[in-house]
């Protein structure tokens, strides 16, 4: 079986609330890692470095955390794991998001990967989900 994460053999997640299906798998692109997330026919880029960064933040946390995931020209509420994946205060500075104009829905997409991972806990309710570190 070849290695899962890659382009050949994505993973293959659900959305938190389990409502729609897509594909995430890690690549280089101009020589950063990224982690490239198919939607459909919509192709979002996120700086690979999120998982760690977002687990040491939900480990030092320490409880569950609010998903609240929102588009890019959306706010993010506050205290939520979206807020922090566009936070300048975050380790990046700003967004982990690197497509211009697709850069939100951190906390849709991410969360379903670091649980398959088994580097988090998710929950799949039909709103307001929420994760906490493993």
């Amino acid at each position: 079986m070849a290695q899962e994460g890659t382009k050949e053999n994505p993973w293959k997640l659900k959305t938190p609330p389990l409502t729609s299906d897509y594909e995430m798998y890690k690549d280089i692109k101009d020589g950063k890692e990224v982690i490239v997330c198919v939607v459909g026919k919509t192709t979002l880029l996120y700086d690979f470095r999120c998982l760690q960064d977002l687990h040491q933040m939900l480990k030092k946390h320490g409880d569950w955390m609010e998903l609240g995931s929102a588009d890019e020209q959306k706010p993010a509420k506050d205290g939520t794991v979206e807020a922090w994946g566009r936070s300048e205060t975050n380790p990046v500075g700003g967004w982990y998001g690197l497509k211009k104009g697709l850069r939100g829905r951190f906390a849709m997409y991410i969360p379903p990967l670091m649980e398959k991972l088994g580097l988090a806990e998710v929950t799949h309710d039909s709103k307001g989900n929420k994760i906490k570190a493993k």
